[in-house]
């Protein structure tokens, strides 16, 4: 009998959970109930959950709760949480990994202390030095992978060739019949451009290029980044978070524009009706909540930060997610992409 899919979710964390998480969960249970190859393990307060499968009709042998006691909020200090966070539903979640009881984690909880709780109980895999916090982005072709997204905010050249030898493993656990082009964000396309990390990672790439794991493509400039000509776009923690906020400031700037332009008179109210269909396609591509969930790279087992201000339908998408990268082998694609290097280490 093969073995299901089990997917830890925490339940409790995240602006108006478990509501908004249940909901999600019912979203995910009716777009994949007739597979029956997973197991959804809610972890929180019981009575809680039972309340809101009860609202949301779900009668599933494919969910499972985990009583947890308390939960981590957002207004907590990674201090402070870690000292008590041991009954708390995002430890126990990630904890069941190491337990052998799930193969992936997910939460919309505080993202500092759920990157540290997840360091603490699944540990590094050896010879990585720092973890990677990778998101999916859209781009003309589909997604792109880009990391490290805030978790580093220094990084040697060795951290970025390991980002996007993890980066590819999560591309490939998306797309494996595709061998992914990587590239290295920076101010220009040129080699003389550039910091000496980066140039010394260019060159280190430019090597491993040749391996069944990628293909470098060299520098790319950040109006690049979704033109569909890498999948895998590295940066340090640093430059890629400016990135991801920027884009999404840049995303909610031209909606938001747009939205306003199309019914500010009877005019062109008018032609909304005619381009209603086109403007739906060009909302749904730009749709934030398609593309929910951060993925800790670089641990034990992989770990699925959700946002915490998302609604249920952006938490479907991260259980989605946690899916999928499962279904496509993530942590076995990582091992692969890791063996070469780490003999150079």
């Amino acid at each position: 009998m093969t073995k299901k899919i089990t997917i830890a979710i925490d339940a409790m964390g995240g602006d108006n959970s478990p509501d908004k998480t249940i909901e999600g969960v019912s979203f995910f249970l009716k777009k994949n109930l007739s597979k029956n190859d997973f197991l959804l393990n809610l972890f929180g307060d019981e009575t809680k959950i039972i309340e809101k499968l009860e609202k949301y009709k779900i009668q599933t042998d494919l969910v499972k709760i985990t009583h947890t006691n308390s939960t981590i909020s957002d207004e907590d200090t990674p201090l402070t949480a870690i000292k008590n966070s041991k009954n708390t539903s995002m430890w126990n979640c990630i904890k069941s990994q190491i337990e052998g009881d799930s193969d992936i984690s997910l939460s919309a909880g505080n993202t500092g202390v759920l990157l540290i709780i997840s360091r603490m109980i699944l540990k590094m895999i050896t010879k990585v030095s720092k973890p990677a916090l990778a998101g999916l982005w859209p781009s003309k072709d589909g997604v792109n992978v880009v990391l490290d997204l805030g978790a580093n905010i220094d990084c040697n050249e060795d951290n970025l060739v390991d980002f996007a030898e993890l980066g590819s493993a999560l591309y490939k656990s998306l797309y494996p019949k595709n061998k992914p082009f990587v590239s290295l964000l920076n101010v220009g396309s040129e080699e003389i451009k550039g910091t000496d990390v980066l140039k010394k990672a260019s060159k280190k790439l430019s090597q491993l290029s040749n391996d069944n794991n990628f293909i470098y493509k060299g520098y790319i400039e950040g109006n690049k980044i979704m033109s569909g000509d890498s999948n895998v776009i590295v940066a340090d923690g640093f430059t890629g978070n400016i990135a991801l906020k920027t884009a999404e400031g840049t995303a909610k700037f031209i909606t938001d524009n747009l939205k306003k332009s199309l019914t500010e008179n009877i005019f062109t109210k008018i032609s909304l009706i005619f381009s209603f269909f086109s403007l739906k396609k060009f909302k749904n591509k730009l749709d934030p909540r398609k593309y929910n969930g951060a993925i800790f790279l670089g641990l034990n087992g992989p770990v699925v930060k959700s946002h915490g201000g998302t609604d249920a339908i952006g938490f479907y998408y991260s259980i989605d997610l946690c899916y999928k990268i499962i279904k496509g082998n993530l942590m076995q694609q990582v091992k692969n992409n890791l063996n070469h290097i780490n003999s150079d280490k």
